[in-house]
């Protein structure tokens, strides 16, 4: 009934506005998954509005979406369902890139000694170390900076025109994609992090070897500050070249979403072999 219902208000309205509203769905699921709502409280209001005019705005430049098959209740239930795993595989591009940058700040906070204290995050309501809370910002301020949200756009536009809404899109296409990006997540945040990982594990051998020979010194209270003035000094040096790693963790965001958006190529149906001789 509702599909009946949804199928006559198409044909008395036009498509556009119904491709606005599967698009819509796709639109503010990558919005949801992806961390950059998180990062600063959108009201809800605004939220919708963006969503809604983002919609309508690229359903304009679309042509006619594959709405015809859908005139039951289960086939506007499927695209809604597609339109969702799709816009939330989008952002699962932006969230697995930007968490290198948390995997990077709780390794340090781990090893500078800056685990012990907590700090309130706003975005994601709880408890988050001083670091991670500061590499978690650092990544979304430098996505906006290089322009990611404009790459944002262009995807949700490439994705509109290679899958129009109603399309046939699996999620199998996409598997390999995100598990190729989750697999690198800790590879990148460990490299993010390298450098100064290493300062402070020549400190710790320094401090080991100092309290070997004079065991009368307390090496726990001597190290703590020891490792965090060693630790800061290390990464503000790392900071004039961390430029390149930043690079490959924002480029895993444009690949994964190359392998999403790239339709599957069909399969050459197979060539009976001509037999070579006959009666």
């Amino acid at each position: 009934m509702l599909g009946e219902l949804l199928d006559g208000w198409a044909n008395a309205q036009g498509p556009v506005l119904l491709q606005a509203l599967l698009l819509s769905v796709r639109v503010a699921a990558l919005l949801l998954v992806s961390p950059l709502f998180q990062a600063a409280k959108v009201p809800a209001p605004a939220q919708i509005l963006l969503v809604l005019g983002l919609s309508l705005a690229l359903s304009l430049n679309l042509g006619p979406a594959p709405l015809q098959g859908l005139t039951t209740t289960g086939a506007w239930i499927q695209a809604i369902g597609i339109e969702f795993v799709l816009g939330a595989t989008l952002g699962l591009g932006v969230s697995l890139a930007l968490a290198t940058f948390s995997v990077a700040g709780r390794l340090l906070d781990i090893q500078i000694g800056f685990g012990l204290a907590q700090v309130f995050d706003p975005g994601t309501q709880r408890q988050v170390s001083v670091l991670d809370a500061a590499f978690t910002r650092l990544g979304v301020l430098l996505f906006l900076v290089l322009q990611g949200h404009h790459a944002l756009l262009r995807a949700l536009a490439l994705s509109a025109e290679r899958f129009p809404p109603g399309s046939n899109w699996h999620l199998a296409w996409a598997a390999d994609a995100v598990f190729a990006q989750a697999a690198g997540l800790f590879a990148l945040g460990f490299a993010l992090a390298a450098p100064v990982v290493f300062c402070v594990l020549l400190v710790e051998l320094a401090l080991g070897v100092l309290g070997r020979n004079l065991p009368q010194m307390n090496m726990f209270v001597l190290a703590l500050p020891v490792k965090v003035v060693v630790g800061l000094v290390a990464l503000s040096l790392w900071f004039m070249a961390i430029g390149g790693v930043m690079t490959r963790v924002y480029a895993t965001i444009e690949a994964a979403w190359s392998q999403v958006l790239q339709p599957p190529v069909p399969a050459m149906p197979a060539v009976p072999a001509t037999p070579q001789g006959g009666h």
